[in-house]
């Protein structure tokens, strides 16, 4: 029988001691791994295994525990009073590293912690982020348009300025 390893073509064969054209050759390959001995990786079982039955909560049941606390609420804000005066909505790229923001200025007779609740409220509707700087809504991004509705809803007149 001829000897396989002579045709095989010496790039893909795996190197060994005793073969001719092996001899004096590195057992590794260019990237430095062992040719020969591959490291052979480990999978985790995915078949289910038994079900789960113990519960840490079940020996809660039987005690006389006090019923819990009642989840607290956030000050709410008092509901608008129908005109609460013109804020101005602006798109804002100038100074900002060629960023979009929205701002919401102009505000009169309206304390920080309501300024904080509105921003709060227009983070969230657009899904970006935001904050209350000297006195002014900062948004994140070009959000007039939901701005504009949130402030409406809370009895402000917007108007849109610049750009």
């Amino acid at each position: 029988m001829p000897d396989l390893a002579n045709r095989i073509p010496f790039r893909y064969h795996r190197h060994c001691p005793d073969h001719p054209r092996c001899a004096g050759r590195s057992p590794f390959g260019r990237s430095g791994r062992r040719l020969d001995n591959r490291v052979k990786t480990r999978r985790i079982a995915t078949g289910g295994g038994a079900p789960l039955t113990h519960n840490p909560f079940a020996a809660l049941d039987g005690l006389d525990l006090p019923p819990g606390r009642e989840p607290s609420r956030p000050a709410e804000i008092p509901p608008p009073s129908g005109n609460r005066g013109r804020v101005d909505v602006i798109r804002q790229k100038a100074h900002r590293g060629g960023k979009t923001v929205t701002v919401v200025t102009g505000f009169v007779g309206i304390g920080l912690p309501e300024k904080q609740e509105l921003a709060r409220r227009m983070r969230k509707t657009g899904g970006v982020g935001g904050t209350v700087k000297d006195g002014n809504i900062e948004v994140q991004g070009d959000q007039r348009k939901q701005v504009v509705r949130i402030l409406r809803e809370a009895g402000f007149r917007p108007v849109l300025a610049g750009g």
